[in-house]
């Protein structure tokens, strides 16, 4: 598997997982129905953010992140992320090997920390998947999140710090 920039191009592929998992309601905190135009605006995001995409050895695109400042002005030394992997290939290291590569590409920016605004409680392999990367629950903000089969849940907000030498 290989980590890259997203491209234009790669939108196509991204598409259809990532409605999928929007529609499910149970990890986003996307509108369910969001249209492709939209659901594009949020992700294919312009610099200085980045997409990201993971592709297998034939080149499909099986997962994709996006990571940001977190905050604008005095609050962009603090990034943020977004990961999502195809469903039908999930288990197979990919979301760890998208934050791992996202917890150097932030260091590599010069950010301080990173920080997720939105993890919902009950998605508890991303949750046991963060923390096993040096994140930390830093507060749940509670019934934040309307759950399809659990209802009012949980949002956690998770928290790393990075070392850089950025002011």
């Amino acid at each position: 598997m290989r980590i890259r920039e997203a491209t234009p191009d790669d939108w196509p592929a991204i598409w259809p997982f990532l409605r999928r998992i929007v529609a499910a309601g149970e990890t986003y905190a996307y509108d369910p129905d969001i249209t492709e135009e939209r659901a594009r605006e949020i992700w294919m995001l312009a610099p200085p953010a980045r997409t990201l995409v993971a592709v297998d050895e034939d080149g499909t695109v099986v997962g994709s992140a996006k990571m940001n400042p977190n905050q604008m002005g005095p609050g962009a030394h603090v990034g943020s992320a977004s990961f999502m992997v195809d469903p039908d290939r999930a288990g197979r290291g990919i979301g760890r090997a998208l934050g791992e590569y996202v917890v150097e590409q932030c260091r590599r920016d010069g950010y301080r920390a990173i920080q997720f605004n939105a993890v919902v409680e009950t998605n508890t392999r991303a949750v046991a998947l963060w923390k096993s990367l040096g994140f930390e629950v830093l507060a749940t903000v509670p019934e934040a999140f309307r759950h399809p089969t659990h209802g009012y849940v949980g949002l956690h907000v998770m928290y790393r710090r990075l070392s850089t030498t950025r002011p």
